[in-house]
């Protein structure tokens, strides 16, 4: 790896071992897979839903649209508030409220109830994720980047298992199979009970050497960070409206043009998310070393000429086109994540939060537009009008160089 961040964390002012850094960092990425498989259903079991509850592509988007909002209004405050005042045991309150809503989604009669639960799921998200983002940071001994991805492809894999569950638990069993997640859901309630332990020592020990850090990099005005930020913002628009096509609406738009099982459709969902999951784990390492501005160029613009001829494609095409994109689309997060970060230091739990919000509003928002939009024509002309979303990758070149001279 490249020269690390200067930048000062918990983890670096206590110089704890980095075997348990490691361990601290696997434990945070193997909880977000266990919460992100259980959120990760709710989208896969749409088909069961659909038909049960006789709901409309309208009504789907307005389940996703309840999950991210929720999860997307909250996540800035939280962090906020965590940065200010620290709650030691916020991340397994957050995964009591997952579990509470996965619970109500097996049992949910009419589909107010499964507002509702979807709901408490969202609140869950807007817990864990600002405050276990904070911990991956605390945890990376410097490599920002590296920790980021780490804990992402957790998510993600998390994210591209659980339709694969979906398909062979919840499927034969309905609605009700949703209640055998409860016990992943437990598993990470306890793991996190211990790295909120671990937390509250780290930052105990690193009270008495913290220094305060600027506002911002010396080199940039505040107007400046205000406009990257901006782009940044622009950029996770352009990916999560993407990926809300996708994650939301894939398996309708193989059932609908290549007619399709639900269970082939799942599994070729599968595929894309775990091609989303292996595109994480590369592009916060590559970021460290070549610079983060590079990767988001290569990972929002890159993907353009690849969604433009999905629409086109046949079937094993199709397939083959959807692990590309979520390859090389999913490397930017942790590059803009960390970016934003470092373009605003100190304020981790505030920036996790807003990206993190921000990208599932993205997505709550771009499930329910896409929604009326596939009501409204079809769910094919959906990926046709959204194919060009990556041309907004071209804001990049906006973006301030922040570390020039040690890329270079």
């Amino acid at each position: 790896m490249g020269q690390t961040s200067t930048l000062p964390t918990p983890a670096s002012a206590s110089n704890p071992q980095s075997s348990t850094l490691l361990r601290v960092l696997a434990a945070a990425s193997f909880c977000h897979l266990l919460n992100d498989m259980v959120q990760s259903l709710l989208p896969s079991i749409y088909p069961i839903l659909k038909s049960s509850f006789h709901l409309d592509f309208t009504q789907i988007g307005y389940l996703t649209l309840t999950y991210q909002i929720t999860a997307s209004l909250l996540q800035p405050f939280i962090g906020h508030f965590t940065d200010r005042t620290p709650r030691t045991y916020a991340l397994p309150t957050g995964m009591s409220f997952t579990l509470a809503g996965l619970l109500m989604l097996a049992v949910a009669p009419t589909f107010g109830w499964l507002i509702f639960a979807a709901s408490l799921v969202g609140i869950g998200s807007a817990i864990f994720h600002p405050e276990s983002s904070r911990i991956a940071r605390m945890a990376s001994g410097g490599r920002h980047g590296f920790a980021q991805s780490f804990f992402q492809v957790g998510g993600n894999a998390g994210s591209a298992i659980g339709p694969l569950l979906a398909a062979f638990i919840v499927l034969p069993r309905g609605q009700s199979g949703m209640a055998w997640f409860a016990i992943p859901a437990i598993l990470a309630i306890f793991i996190l009970i211990w790295i909120s332990r671990w937390s509250r020592e780290t930052r105990a020990r690193a009270a008495t050497g913290k220094r305060a850090e600027p506002s911002h990099h010396a080199h940039l005005s505040r107007n400046q960070v205000i406009g990257a930020i901006a782009v940044l913002i622009a950029l996770i628009f352009s990916k999560y409206f993407y990926l809300a096509s996708l994650t939301s609406y894939y398996t309708f738009y193989l059932i609908s043009r290549f007619q399709v099982s639900v269970r082939t459709s799942q599994e070729l969902l599968f595929l894309f998310l775990a091609a989303v999951a292996a595109g994480t784990l590369v592009g916060g390492p590559v970021g460290d070393r070549y610079g983060r501005k590079y990767v988001i160029w290569a990972s929002i613009l890159g993907v353009l000429p690849f969604t433009l001829i999905l629409p086109h494609a046949n079937l094993l095409w199709t397939a083959i086109l959807s692990v590309v994109i979520g390859f090389i689309l999913a490397s930017a997060f942790s590059a803009i994540l960390v970016y934003a970060q470092e373009l605003v230091p100190g304020r981790v739990g505030m920036i996790s939060g807003l990206f993190f919000g921000f990208a599932f509003g993205m997505g709550g928002i771009g499930a329910a537009v896409l929604g009326k939009i596939a009501d409204a024509t079809s769910i094919i002309h959906v990926y046709q009008l959204c194919a060009y979303l990556p041309a907004i990758g071209l804001l990049t070149w906006l973006l301030p160089n922040l570390e020039p001279a040690k890329k270079r």
